[in-house]
């Protein structure tokens, strides 16, 4: 389905004060292991709609790749072990839009405490908008799930985004009243526990105003849960700020449920890049690629660590150039603080240390808090590649160290497809917490609607 714009705030035009203009060292990962996933010419499937959404999540044994509209599921050798299966499939035989309708927007997570994965996207073909979820019954993805539809009316649930939290599965939307008119970010709670037991399932949501779009929820990575009872945060981006909220909910009381905030945290200023739009460049063509910086980039990543909380996010933002040939680069944070009630932000960057753009990131920590940032990069030379950077916890703030390109691209996309990604997925591996695994798209040769994926795990050598 067409993702739709949001409004930006106004008056953003700032010099970037935290950009990252010099290379550091070559990220000291190790040597990247990599294998295809869902995309043209792989596992015999054709790509019939674009942007692929790449996404995809880890357990102990498998990992499971979802794109627009079919997913697979690989062992951690890169053996596929099922697919690329329409995702619709995984609602046969239950009914309505969610066993019709293939529409997309796909996220798969892994719910490492309970071992269980969760797979969801929306049927919007017809109405009611629905958001269709599906939990499985057991750790292996190839088995049997119970199945759910959440109906939202008139309301189309755009760009939904699924966070883990010990009380339940948090989902927002970006809601268009009758499908057309933005009417600001939904926060919504699934009840985790009934749909593990494959009982009927409730949810409870918050409504924002339409001056608040493209809010993430937070999303748990690690062993070490959050603080008993702690409310799930949430977050987006304003003027030169980025905005929290807090969620508690309670499916035996509903009426106990309560989202508070915003909190406005101030950032260095910051210029979405190219105006939220599209702006990046190609080599060989005039069609520039969008650059989806009107929103944060999904994961919100959570961790604690025991002695502090800390959370990573990124978006993309304008770095250098000029109107005509913007460099467009990755603004990251990491946060602290955020269910004890005084969040900070413990440091922040703009990571552009040449000409070249990158956009389309997605971030998390493993258990030392070193990061790992994977991403697109292109310019008027350079193909839209898959790229990764990243920093040791003991490394200084704010600074990430030089990429690895961990697989170059072969062509452009061409004629009248400026879309591109619209999410990618950064994971951290249940069986270590130390490796990373990273997916996003890329093209084989120039050509439009012939996207390929690739998959990729690396870790740094000090995490064992």
């Amino acid at each position: 389905m067409p993702l739709k714009l949001l409004p930006l705030p106004p008056g953003l035009q700032e010099p970037d004060p935290v950009v990252q203009q010099q290379a550091g060292p070559q990220v000291g990962t190790t040597a990247a292991a990599g294998f295809a996933g869902v995309g043209f010419g792989d596992y015999g499937f054709a790509p019939d709609a674009a942007p692929p959404d790449t996404n995809l999540a880890v357990g102990r044994t498998q990992v499971v790749q979802w794109v627009n509209e079919s997913f697979a599921i690989f062992s951690k050798s890169g053996g596929l072990l099922k697919g690329p299966t329409a995702g619709n499939t995984l609602w046969s035989g239950f009914g309505g839009g969610c066993e019709t309708h293939n529409d997309g927007d796909p996220i798969v997570q892994y719910d490492r405490a309970n071992d269980r994965w969760i797979m969801t996207q929306f049927s919007v073909s017809t109405t009611p908008y629905l958001q269709c979820v599906a939990v499985s019954t057991t750790g292996d993805a190839t088995g049997t799930y119970n199945r759910y539809a959440f109906a939202y009316g008139n309301q189309f649930p755009d760009y939904p985004k699924l966070g883990v939290w010990p009380d339940g599965y948090y989902i927002t939307y970006n809601i268009f009243s009758n499908g057309r008119t933005f009417a600001g970010s939904k926060l919504c709670a699934l009840d985790a526990a009934a749909m593990r037991a494959g009982a009927a399932a409730t949810q409870q949501c918050f409504q924002l105003s339409k001056s608040y779009g493209g809010v993430l929820p937070a999303d748990l990575d690690g062993a070490t849960a959050p603080p008993a009872g702690a409310p799930m945060p949430f977050v987006n981006f304003g003027s030169n700020s980025l905005n929290l909220w807090a969620m508690h909910v309670d499916f035996a009381q509903p009426a106990n449920a309560q989202l508070s905030g915003p909190t406005k945290l101030a950032v260095a200023a910051f210029t979405p890049a190219c105006g939220g739009g599209t702006c990046i460049a190609q080599p060989s063509t005039r069609q520039q690629l969008d650059s989806l910086a009107g929103r944060l980039m999904y994961r919100f990543a959570y961790r604690n660590f025991g002695d502090h909380e800390s959370a990573v996010v990124n978006h993309a933002v304008q770095a250098g150039g000029n109107k005509r040939s913007p460099i467009v680069g990755l603004r990251w944070y990491e946060l602290r603080g955020l269910t004890g009630g005084h969040p900070t932000v413990y440091q922040q960057g703009t990571f552009a240390p040449d000409g070249n753009s990158r956009w389309m990131g997605s971030i998390a920590m493993d258990k030392l808090g070193d990061i790992a940032l994977g991403y697109s990069v292109s310019s008027s030379t350079v193909y839209p590649s898959v790229a990764t950077t990243g920093r040791l916890a003991t490394d200084p703030l704010g600074l990430l160290q030089s990429e690895s390109i961990l697989l170059a691209g072969g062509g452009s996309q061409l004629t009248n497809l400026s879309r591109w990604g619209d999410y990618s997925a950064m994971r951290i591996d249940p069986s270590d917490d130390c490796t990373f695994w990273y997916t996003t798209e890329y093209l084989k040769s120039s050509g439009t609607f012939n996207w390929s994926t690739w998959i990729s795990s690396f870790k740094f050598p000090g995490c064992v």
